[in-house]
């Protein structure tokens, strides 16, 4: 017990897994949505990638980055999603014109 509560002060001790930065792509009308929250001091920003596969290989892509801050990494990944589809109905390609 005291060796645990000694490595939890000092940080030794078992190695917890790094969480991915990015979630599973989702697929949407032709896109790809990656999340890739922020994690901004215990909430995560809502962000990531909005790409369009293109035939013969590469992508479109569009970095897609909002001011939304969530509690927990599942519930920011839900709310990207729901927030690039939007994104996606409105604008759709003209995403990736020059600005």
């Amino acid at each position: 017990m005291l060796k645990k509560l000694l490595s939890g002060l000092f940080g030794g001790g078992e190695d917890k897994p790094e969480e991915a930065l990015a979630a599973e792509p989702v697929a949407y009308k032709g896109y790809l949505i990656v999340s890739e929250p922020a994690d901004e001091g215990g909430q995560f920003r809502v962000s990531g990638w909005i790409r369009k596969p293109l035939e013969g290989g590469g992508a479109l892509e569009h970095r897609f980055e909002r001011s939304d801050m969530v509690p927990g990494r599942e519930a920011c990944n839900q709310l990207m999603v729901s927030k690039a589809q939007r994104f996606i109905d409105e604008v759709g390609d003209d995403m990736f014109a020059s600005r």
